[in-house]
């Protein structure tokens, strides 16, 4: 067998969304979001989305950007996947090469890229010249079977209200968003300072679900958030939960979350997911607390190059 690594073309939305799903079950992944993304890519992060196929079927498939948003120059990011059933035929090796290749050409010198705590998977890594760094966990919850907490009673002085009742001016919901990623755990930093992407990337995602991403409002200031994302097949995702730092300790994200998981189920969802850096202790109680389990984990690796 022949593989062939290329560049995507619009017609290859289905078949790399059905290589991510298969490869990484535990994210939500639709052909419509996958090519909202490929239209919607920053500039400046030089994205090329590439795919491996053999005779012509689409078998794996490479994320790959610079992080144009991160305070240090010269990180990019490479995500491999291949379907389960079409691994060790060189599709994985073939798109590692011509994504870093590409990253290296456009200045990227250090790059990071998550692997599933696997024995094999963790192999192809290290052979690779990838480094271990640290871990984060995928967690589920069946929302068909599972006893979510009541819903507790809103304080006084607070709010909840979803992310579309800010419809007319999502800037809040920005800025909010902003303070939260700014101090998230990971290896790479992000600030987010531009609105118009956000917008377009963030706001008008395919994914997005305005309805059940719910935010906690204190003195008409969005306090703390938990966003949602659906792909109309009955799978949620927690795409961020946060909380402004002057409101923490008050528990306005568990009360977000709360109320986001039980209107998600009335609404039909069946499974629910998120994913916590394995550090992230608090968050990690939260959702142990609301019934999660750990799923998979992945382990970030990095590669410097020069």
């Amino acid at each position: 067998m022949t593989v062939i690594v290329r560049d995507v073309r619009p017609e290859d939305a289905e078949g790399f969304a059905r290589v991510r799903h298969a490869a990484l079950p535990f994210m939500l992944a639709t052909p419509a979001q996958v090519a909202f993304d490929w239209a919607h890519a920053h500039p400046d992060a030089h994205e090329r989305p590439l795919v491996a196929e053999i005779d012509g079927e689409i078998v794996g498939t490479s994320q790959l950007r610079v992080a144009h948003d991160a305070p240090e120059p010269g990180v990019g990011s490479v995500n491999v996947y291949v379907h389960p059933e079409k691994r060790g035929l060189g599709a994985g090796a073939l798109l590692l090469r011509a994504s870093e290749e590409h990253l290296t050409e456009v200045g990227a010198t250090t790059l990071y890229s998550w692997v599933l705590d696997e024995p094999g998977f963790r192999a192809f890594a290290e052979r690779h010249g990838y480094t271990p760094r640290r871990s984060a966990h995928f967690l589920r919850l069946d929302l068909t079977t599972a006893g979510l907490p009541p819903l507790p009673e809103t304080p006084t002085g607070v709010e909840l209200r979803t992310a579309a009742d800010f419809a007319a001016d999502p800037r809040p919901l920005f800025l909010l968003d902003a303070l939260t990623t700014a101090d998230e755990p990971g290896d790479v930093g992000a600030e987010l300072t531009d609105y118009a992407h956000w917008l377009d990337t963030t706001w008008n995602h395919p994914l997005f679900d305005r309805e059940l991403t719910t935010v906690a409002v204190v003195d008409g200031r969005p306090a703390a958030f938990s966003a949602a994302q659906t792909d109309g097949r009955g799978r949620y995702s927690s795409a961020m939960t946060g909380t402004d730092p002057a409101f923490r300790g008050r528990g306005l994200a568990k009360l977000a979350k709360t109320r986001s998981l039980h209107r998600a189920r009335a609404a039909g969802c069946t499974e629910a997911f998120t994913g916590n850096d394995a550090g992230n202790e608090p968050m990690l109680a939260i959702n142990r607390w609301f019934g999660y389990d750990v799923c998979a984990t992945e382990v970030r690796h990095v590669r410097t190059f020069g």
